[in-house]
């Protein structure tokens, strides 16, 4: 928890007395700017044009409200949270009755099964709040359980569709946490608009659709296969209704009887019962696993970028401290005066991201079990010392830095995470408390492991497969009890004042890092709208090759970018971003064209 305090800053930028403390000192007990946009700094800049979204796709227009807003991943989630925001609940309440409905339309990416991670402010305080709602490994789990019977790391998908890669699900008791510090509606309400989808159906989308008919591991187990496929195996047509009358009566249990209705008692047997019977890859989950976990209340990890004060998620998410190190590295470049789709945008962009990725492997795991020297990483000196090679840089891999706290030998790199079917939500209330919350079952359907109308998590998976390297554990191993890493990246930014300017978050593996910096640049550097800056084309680097989104703008420049270095590789960059910024005249929402997202408000 942050709590806003007097001004101590010299025009908005750096004071020579803030460089020489570390990042974790400035979050608790530096002040926000008094003045800020000035000379030397950061000079305000008129609105851009942005580029079209990537081919293919069509394009979206950034919505305007006056009093609150939700931008969400489906049309009729971002619907319930509006419907609750009309009937006086708060960003709190919006988000969790959004976040069961897309439990329900959207449940390849997310759902109580799952797990992940809240970033609140609260205006009438000023604290600022992160909730870990992280999946947990249950106390069978050892470092080498994704080995295979020689010793080497499995396959990735061998490893995930069965029991053994789910982990102790957190999302409700997050969402209960976050409720009982902040929520105004009584939590039955938040329900309601979830179960009333499930009983009465709602249309399939095409994304479902999609998912659905390429996924080849729906039909292993009976349950999930009877609910996604037709009795020949076909994925049901869009604009299909689907019913889901057992996910209905779970969430009346637990609207009825808190989250305990979920880790205790019948549904909790149910999960451990379809863990430990999965015909492939049992797991050895507990009911004493599921009745002791506890979600975390964190103190946020922030740092100041020029203006503002940028604030994310602590470990075990590597996304707060990774996309505030890429803000920091490029403090004190001129990415703010480039053109967004420029060759030096991508390279400064590129570089930045090799480097804080160079540090996220070795350094950032589950903070219960590993060290991590999160001041040393976002120790504003660190990162101007680090920042130096990025001129002239050209590719290659980069080295970990040594920060503050580190151990005097850093642990090798870990595995990368692959949860490309996370969702998020943004939410700022007519009182101007805001959540951005992204959550997780890890890849597309999770294990595949379907228990009473919900999906259950692969994220054990995200644990490293080789738990030593040069015979130095790996920070990411698996353990009982801990968390795996993840790259989840909900951020808050703030102005000057200590109100909230921007909501921002996506889903996309350990990419959530780029899509969320690259769009806060877009936000406060080029001063775009929010919808304008998600449709950015993405580039980024994760300390291996430098990635284009491919079907845009940024392959004309690849060339210029192999010239400088950069071995660069176009693909597809489905990002999820969905965001909300505070403007002059209220606020704007924005959702990734790339998916099937919405902003609503009034």
């Amino acid at each position: 928890m942050r709590r806003f305090g007097a001004p101590d800053y010299e025009n908005g930028c750096y004071t020579e007395a803030e460089r020489s403390v570390s990042g974790m000192v400035q979050t608790l007990v530096l002040p926000l700017f008094a003045a800020f946009m000035v000379a030397g700094c950061v000079a305000p800049v008129d609105r851009r044009a942005a580029p079209e979204p990537p081919s293919g796709l069509t394009p979206k227009t950034v919505i305007h409200a006056k009093r609150h807003m939700i931008a969400a991943a489906n049309p009729l989630a971002a619907e319930a949270g509006r419907e609750i925001l009309r009937a006086g609940g708060n960003a709190v309440d919006a988000a969790i009755a959004a976040q069961m409905v897309l439990n329900l339309v959207e449940p390849q990416s997310s759902g109580i099964g799952g797990g992940g991670f809240v970033m609140h402010f609260d205006a009438d305080t000023g604290d600022i709040a992160a909730y870990d709602g992280r999946e947990t490994a249950p106390a069978s789990a050892t470092p080498g359980m994704f080995l295979d019977h020689a010793g080497a790391p499995r396959l990735f998908m061998d490893a995930v569709v069965g029991g053994l890669s789910v982990g102790v699900p957190g999302l409700l008791r997050m969402l209960e946490a976050v409720h009982a510090d902040h929520g105004r509606l009584p939590w039955a309400d938040l329900f309601k608009p979830a179960i009333e989808l499930a009983e009465k159906g709602f249309p399939v989308s095409q994304r479902l659709h999609t998912l659905i008919a390429r996924d080849e591991h729906l039909s292993v187990f009976p349950n999930t296969a009877a609910y996604f496929l037709d009795p020949n195996g076909r994925a049901p047509p869009v604009g299909d209704r689907l019913t889901n009358p057992p996910f209905a009566e779970t969430l009346r249990l637990v609207a009825e009887g808190g989250a305990d209705a979920f880790y205790e008692g019948r549904i909790a047997a149910d999960i451990v019962k379809t863990v430990n019977g999965a015909p492939r890859n049992p797991g050895d989950m507990t009911a004493t696993d599921l009745a002791s976990y506890r979600a975390v209340r964190r103190d946020p990890v922030c740092l100041f970028y020029r203006a503002w004060l940028i604030c994310g998620m602590p470990p075990p998410s590597s996304g707060g401290i990774t996309t505030l190190q890429i803000l920091g590295l490029l403090q004190g470049t001129d990415i703010a005066k480039a053109t967004p789709t420029s060759g030096e945008t991508v390279h400064l962009f590129s570089e930045a991201g090799r480097l804080a990725f160079a540090d996220r492997n070795a350094y950032i795991a589950d903070p219960d079990f590993v060290d991590v020297p999160t001041a040393g990483l976002l120790d504003p000196a660190y990162l101007e010392d680090r920042a130096a090679s990025i001129r002239y840089r050209h590719g290659g891999t980069a080295l970990p830095g040594r920060p503050a706290g580190a151990e005097a030998r850093h642990r090798p790199s870990d595995s990368d995470e692959h949860g490309l079917s996370t969702t998020h939500l943004s939410v700022i209330d007519s009182e101007g408390n805001a959540v951005s919350m992204t959550t997780s079952i890890e890849t597309a359907f999770g294990s595949r492991l379907m228990v009473r109308g919900f999906l259950l998590n692969n994220q054990l998976t995200d644990f490293s497969f080789t738990p030593t390297r040069n015979g130095v554990p790996v920070a990411n191993r698996a353990e009982p009890g801990k968390r795996p890493r993840s790259s989840m990246a909900p951020m808050l930014a703030f102005d000057a004042r200590g109100r909230p300017v921007a909501a921002i978050g996506s889903p996309g593996g350990s990419r959530i890092i780029g899509y969320v910096a690259q769009t806060l640049i877009a936000v406060l550097d080029w001063n775009l709208d929010i919808q304008s800056a998600i449709n950015l084309p993405h580039a980024m680097n994760r300390n291996g090759p430098t990635e284009i989104e491919a079907g845009t703008v940024l392959e004309r420049i690849r060339g210029a970018l192999e010239a400088r270095g950069h071995t660069v590789t176009p693909r597809s960059m489905t990002s999820g971003l969905h965001g909300i910024v505070v403007s002059a005249d209220g606020l704007e929402g924005g959702a990734d064209p790339r998916r099937e997202g919405v902003a609503l408000g009034d």
